[in-house]
């Protein structure tokens, strides 16, 4: 029986050697590569063409959402299983129909990964612990209607990556900085950042920051909790 090659992607060095620790239990599944970043994982999996693929959402540069689109954009042979550290009906909705096999929350059990892993590798597709083949995932995904929010209406639409210094700003506005705050703790000028907050509006399609605070959240993009060493004011 050949083993499933699986590829790992996730930017904390941490919970990504976790995953692959505890998937690499299963004598049937091989870890043949790992990546920090969407951009690399991508790369990787054109070269590699796993199997599987485990991509966080929340990723630096491109994320998880939007490789798993390019892997179906590109026709890879490749099932995606997205991990997320917030869980809702929309963002699983639109996970499965950009191109997911499979969408978890982050504590998610390892036994019950593994078996996701098996469940795809085979074809198959997972939602809310529900298998579907993939008549019935189209029918399920019928049933789910259209959202309100317009970045969701067109699922060929490509989703604008945020870049490196946007997420950075995203990030503060989280947690409720000004503009004039977020200058000082990034050191950049005010109008610097007020570009910046002009084009996460843009990219992601919402109309204020607290829109635009909500959409981050909701989808596990940034957390409200940063690291001690990073949250510490500087002297």
């Amino acid at each position: 029986m050949a083993k499933i090659s699986v590829i790992v992607i996730d930017d904390h060095p941490l919970f990504r050697q976790g995953v692959v620790d505890a998937i690499s239990l299963d004598e049937n599944i091989q870890v043949v590569a790992q990546a920090s970043n969407g951009e690399e994982g991508v790369k990787l999996i054109k070269t590699y063409q796993p199997n599987v693929a485990i991509v966080d959402v929340n990723l630096p540069g491109i994320n998880g959402h939007q490789v798993a689109k390019q892997i179906q954009n590109d026709k890879l042979p490749t099932s995606v299983i997205l991990l997320t550290a917030y869980d809702d009906d929309e963002q699983r909705t639109h996970a499965l129909r950009v191109g997911a096999a499979a969408y978890c929350a982050k504590d998610i059990q390892p036994e019950q990964l593994v078996k996701i892993i098996h469940l795809v590798a085979d074809g198959k597709f997972v939602v809310n612990e529900i298998i579907y083949d993939e008549n019935s995932l189209e029918r399920w995904l019928s049933s789910q209607g259209d959202f309100n929010n317009n970045i969701w209406n067109d699922i060929n639409e490509p989703i604008q990556a945020l870049s490196i210094r946007e997420m950075e700003v995203l990030t503060f506005i989280t947690q409720g900085k000004s503009n004039k705050e977020i200058a000082v703790s990034l050191g950049i000028s005010h109008q610097t950042v007020k570009n910046h907050v002009t084009a996460i509006l843009r990219k992601l399609n919402v109309g204020d920051r607290t829109q635009a605070a909500i959409y981050a959240l909701r989808r596990g993009w940034v957390k409200l909790h940063q690291p001690m060493e990073e949250s510490q004011e500087k002297p």
